[in-house]
């Protein structure tokens, strides 16, 4: 029988019950996020109360405070860092300057035995799990691909390709799970991450397998310079979820609140067995992509100050300040704090590394083949000759 003698129904195979198919209608829907980002305390630090906060508990007083002083900190930090960059002290560096809520909020989301999946942006995040500049920035100095133990702070090593952690977060809580460990992997994405085929592989596997995985994409609003309207058509990041299969939120990603609840919320999901969610966290990023960038050529300033209105930090502050917790002197020993990070970032990127040229040949194989002996021989001859030549002179 030849295709053209099938009917178009026949071609279809069996029709879906009309009852079974509603159902899977219905239940498509309720994976789809809301009409607005999920908010907890708007932009001039009131608690909303409106039908954006339904379903989140606002994290308590403590929490909050914590968090407003881990944002302060790493804001100082990051500029810290930019400044270094621009002497020379670092290669590149990409900021994260008016991302922190979404940083430190997915940070403080998660548990101890969880493990983080980061891209190059996400160094606030490693900040904040307590690791310190002398283990992260060495990675933007060229020094060491993986520039810290990923074990110590399960963390795993910040990938530079977009999208290839999405992977190895999701194979690696497939395997947590198979092995009957209760751990969840939350993996960072960019809005430019997910017009990427391992971006789109990594979520069907993990709605497939039902793996314990949380994708926290934090949309700033440009992939470098592709603005986010010219990559997707659909209403958000976060709808996407529903056609794999699993639960899409999206948050204003400016809020630390909002966000803090909404990780909790689907770390808890997922170590319960129900599956992997998507987060989309709207936010914008103020500084350039990188230090090579100028964002001048493809944003307008009104634009930036529009976003610069929504700040994550002032929009805390405000509502510390006004519940009389964030007083004078918590401010300044908050400050003192974040120059003291600062003073010591400095002193650790201005030492000269002691760096062994051999070390780039220590793990690459765990039986190095002989082409790469040979390789390492000739590098260790021709240091030899240079320090012999040295001497003499």
């Amino acid at each position: 029988m030849h295709d053209n003698d099938v009917s178009v129904v026949d071609r279809r195979g069996p029709a879906i019950p009309e009852a079974q198919a509603i159902a899977a209608h219905e239940a498509m829907l309720a994976q789809l996020p809301g009409a607005q980002p999920i908010r907890l305390i708007d932009e001039l630090g009131a608690v909303d109360e409106s039908d954006l906060s339904v379903g989140y508990q606002l994290p308590d007083d403590d929490t909050l405070l914590d968090a407003y002083r881990r944002m302060v900190i790493a804001r100082r930090w990051d500029t810290q860092v930019t400044a270094l960059t621009r002497q020379g002290r670092l290669a590149t560096y990409p900021s994260a300057l008016g991302q922190e809520a979404g940083e430190i909020g997915s940070v403080m989301g998660v548990e101890d035995q969880d493990w983080l999946f980061p891209t190059y942006r996400d160094t606030i995040a490693l900040l904040t799990r307590g690791m310190q500049p002398s283990e992260i920035l060495p990675f933007f100095r060229g020094e060491w691909h993986v520039s810290y133990d990923p074990h110590a702070h399960r963390i795993s090593n910040q990938t530079t390709p977009l999208a290839t952690q999405a992977l190895h977060a999701v194979g690696f809580a497939h395997a947590e799970r198979l092995q009957g460990r209760d751990t969840v992997a939350l993996t960072y994405l960019g809005d430019g991450s997910t017009s990427e085929g391992d971006a789109h592989e990594a979520m069907n596997f993990a709605a497939t397998w039902n793996a314990p995985t949380v994708f926290f994409v934090q949309n700033n609003q440009y992939a470098i310079s592709v603005p986010i309207d010219h990559q997707t058509k659909s209403r958000s990041i976060a709808d996407r979820a529903a056609g794999l299969g699993m639960r899409g939120v999206w948050v204003d990603g400016n809020d630390v609140a909002a966000v803090i609840a909404v990780v909790r919320d689907a770390v808890a999901r997922a170590r319960r067995g129900e599956g992997p969610t998507l987060i989309e966290a709207r936010t914008y990023r103020l500084e350039a992509h990188t230090n090579s960038d100028d964002p001048t050529r493809y944003r307008e300033k009104l634009e930036q100050e529009r976003w610069g209105f929504a700040d994550p930090i002032s929009r805390l502050a405000a509502y510390l300040r006004a519940k009389d917790l964030l007083t004078d002197a918590v401010e300044e020993e908050i400050t003192a704090a974040a120059e003291e990070l600062a003073a010591a970032t400095r002193d650790a990127m201005n030492a000269t590394p002691n760096l062994d040229p051999l070390e780039m040949f220590d793990h690459v194989y765990a039986t190095p083949r002989a082409s790469l002996l040979e390789q390492r021989a000739a590098l260790e001859a021709e240091i030899a000759q240079h320090e012999t030549e040295e001497l003499a002179s």
